[in-house]
């Protein structure tokens, strides 16, 4: 029978809609500040495979001669980004919800099986968990994340001020390119997940929206047999609804 089950509640549903926009934002403000120095290429000597990012780039998007708009935007954007970062942090040390978030043991070895399965190289069924350990490690990854892009922010942002931490993290031009490495971290991040998302289909990503998504489940042991979420149906952190059944 299928039922309607509880996936991700309404609190993690916030904090993910409210940072996809906060960090697309930060990013983009990002843009306007690069490129008043933008330095950066991938080469040797004075070799240049590739350069973030030629002028053509600028002007085609109006990114060039907005170095004050986008200080402006990017500091604002950063208190929320931080907050919210903050509160979800919060919710999930008194929820417990990160007792499904926190990588183990067995999630890097997890996370191969999920990569050659995604692939196609591995076909046995995947170990049943409501996160899997390539979820586990990339959830914790963009969660440390954060807290780099905040900290090299500032010791880029007030060398002076926050002399110590800049000096911390290798001086200003070191910090500057973890800064700017992350955000590359981030893009990566965004294209995965969204394939991800699209792979998965409808029915989850309506989990992320409404919270509840439809499942497989056997009457008799009440265990999910089909459907994108990965734990029984009486875990505490999925509620059937038995208004739907076929």
């Amino acid at each position: 029978m299928k039922q309607l089950v509880e996936k991700h509640p309404l609190a993690i549903r916030w904090f993910h809609w409210v940072n996809f926009p906060v960090l697309s934002l930060m990013i983009w403000s990002g843009l306007w500040i690069y490129w008043a120095n933008d330095v950066y290429r991938l080469g040797w000597g004075k070799t240049t495979l590739l350069k973030f990012f030629p002028q053509s780039f600028y002007q085609a998007l109006h990114l060039d001669h907005k170095l004050a708009q986008g200080m402006s935007w990017h500091f604002v954007l950063m208190w929320v980004f931080f907050l919210n970062g903050l509160l979800y942090v919060l919710y999930t040390i008194f929820s417990g919800e990160w007792r499904y978030l926190l990588p183990t043991r067995h999630s890097f070895r997890e996370a191969v099986l999920v990569t050659m399965h995604d692939l196609g190289l591995y076909k046995k069924p995947l170990p049943i968990r409501k996160f899997n350990g390539a979820q586990q490690i990339a959830y914790t990854a963009v969660i440390l994340m954060g807290l780099g892009s905040l900290l090299t922010g500032l010791a880029i942002y007030k060398p002076t001020q926050f002399g110590w931490l800049t000096q911390l993290l290798g001086g200003y031009e070191f910090a500057r390119v973890i800064h700017f490495a992350l955000t590359i971290g981030y893009v990566l991040f965004f294209i995965v997940h969204i394939a991800q998302v699209v792979r998965a289909g409808w029915n989850n990503f309506r989990a992320m929206v409404a919270g509840f998504e439809i499942v497989e489940v056997d009457p008799a042991t009440r265990q999910v047999v089909a459907g994108p979420t990965s734990l029984p149906a009486a875990d505490a952190s999925l509620t059937p609804n038995p208004s739907l059944r076929s």
